[in-house]
């Protein structure tokens, strides 16, 4: 990532000082990859920070966590007050508002950028959220803009917001990624176990659908993987030891939904089938226990796969509303002014995400910032009612073939729960004010002298539980 950055920005006319703690394989990067380019090589941190003309700024590409920090204090004694630091890596959103408030404190200006698109992306213009501190915008706008993607002219890199804002917007970019993917997942699964598609027929499939509303990179390069053949001339995919792993951006992602009390259910479902993958060889003997149903197809295939295309892009669209509304949510908890037209286009062009539909998004969030929620707007308002037949068709046979369907039926209850004036959460309130005296709300309109409107009530149900109720709050 750090090289193809390197070279990308050499490219766009940029002088470019290069340090890896591996000295030689700045060397070698210089004699080989960087050979003729505006590239310079520094052996020491203290040789790279005298390269640099003021304010310095340095990117640092390095694992998150620990070492993040460590390299900070490192690059700390030969910096000087103005200078800027700015993360490129995967950290999560809280030690990016601690760098940027501990570096403010010391007179230099932090910098969390998510940065997304792969090896590819570094090199040719990747999707770049940064975030931090304000102050160093004007120093690197014009560089992060002129090596980020572009999306119909307009780079796919703004100014996200304070402190971690930025980071945290790459965790949700992440989150959203892993939903897609599991969606994806699920589509193929459906179509090789449920209708007995071969991979090169589902590869068919996504090349169609990759001409349409669900016109993507992930969809992509599902197909690429599903045409890939090993040597003996089967799919490669099916060689694969079906565990999944994951680096935590997206557990990142659904615990802080938690935290913040947003409904982010397919996220959730997306890290929790990951989780489910892994524990394998639990899963392998409990296929030799339990039972139940053998998928049979019968039907027309061409209907179930434009029913299947309508699901998957019904239950995106779930994906990427929920992920706003975390967004927004954090905006207000965090204090962040965040651009959500902007943060769309960001995902545009260059990322993991990318696709067609999130020009919409754009177009959605600039005719109207201040949207409460994606599912508002007219487009996907109309674009989910075309949908919702087949949607809940697919869940439906998944249901009956007894394939699983987390992240498609996910999507569909949140829309149910979502379009529901009312919920059976009252019957809850109920139960947990009868044993645990928690209280509950009446409605306005059942208002009366002995249940008050707006008022912390507690009925003593039994007749033997008292009229002490508990403390309310919520967690």
């Amino acid at each position: 990532m750090g090289q193809n950055l390197i070279l990308n920005a050499a490219d766009h006319g940029y002088t470019v000082v290069a340090f890896n703690r591996t000295v030689s394989k700045v060397d070698h990067f210089l004699e080989n990859e960087a050979k003729g380019k505006s590239i310079v090589g520094a052996h020491s941190i203290e040789e790279l920070c005298a390269k640099l003309k003021r304010p310095r700024r340095v990117i640092l590409l390095v694992k998150a966590g620990q070492a993040v920090d460590d390299f900070i204090e490192l690059l700390l004694p030969h910096m000087e007050p103005g200078d800027i630091i700015i993360d490129g890596g995967n950290s999560h959103f809280p030690d990016s508002n601690r760098r940027c408030e501990y570096l403010a404190k010391k007179g230099y200006l932090f910098v969390g950028s998510g940065v997304s698109g792969g090896e590819e992306g570094a090199r040719y213009g990747p999707s770049l959220m940064p975030g931090g501190n304000e102050a160093a915008w004007p120093h690197i706008k014009a560089i992060f803009q002129d090596i980020a993607a572009k999306s119909d002219g307009e780079p796919c890199c703004d100014w996200v917001g304070d402190s971690g804002a930025g980071h945290y917007v790459k965790m949700v970019h992440n989150g959203i990624e892993y939903g897609d993917m599991q969606l994806i997942c699920e589509a193929y699964d459906l179509l090789k176990r449920g209708a007995g598609f071969t991979d090169k027929e589902i590869g068919d499939v996504l090349a169609k659908w990759n001409k349409g509303v669900l016109d993507s990179f992930l969809i992509e390069i599902t197909r690429d993987i599903l045409y890939y053949n090993d040597e003996d001339g089967t799919p490669l995919v099916e060689k694969i030891l079906d565990t999944a792993g994951q680096k935590g951006t997206g557990k990142w992602t659904a615990i802080n939904a938690l935290d913040l009390g947003m409904p982010v259910t397919l996220i959730g479902e997306a890290v929790f089938s990951r989780c489910l993958s892994a524990i394998k060889d639990e899963r392998v003997r409990a296929s030799k226990i339990l039972s139940g149903p053998t998928p049979k197809f019968s039907g027309n295939k061409e209907e179930f796969v434009d029913q299947l295309e309508q699901a998957l892009y019904a239950s995106k669209i779930i994906s990427y509303a929920q992920g706003f509304m975390l967004i927004r949510e954090a905006g207000r908890d965090y204090g962040w002014k965040l651009n959500n037209p902007a943060i769309a286009l960001m995902w545009r062009g260059g990322c993991i995400i990318r696709s067609v539909f999130l020009g919409e998004i754009t177009r959605a969030y600039r005719k109207n910032p201040d949207l409460e929620n994606l599912l508002f707007d007219d487009f996907f308002h109309d674009a989910i009612e075309k949908a919702q037949d087949s949607w809940r068709q697919i869940v439906s046979k998944s249901v009956l073939w007894g394939i699983p369907t987390p992240a498609f039926s996910t999507a569909l209850s949140f829309f149910d729960g979502y379009r529901s004036a009312r919920l059976p959460a009252n019957l809850l309130q109920a139960q947990r004010d009868y044993f645990g005296a928690h209280t509950f709300h009446v409605l306005p309109e059942c208002a009366s002298k002995t249940l008050p409107e707006g008022q912390d009530i507690h009925i003593n149900w039994t007749g033997r539980g008292g009229n002490v109720s508990a403390s309310t709050y919520l967690a």
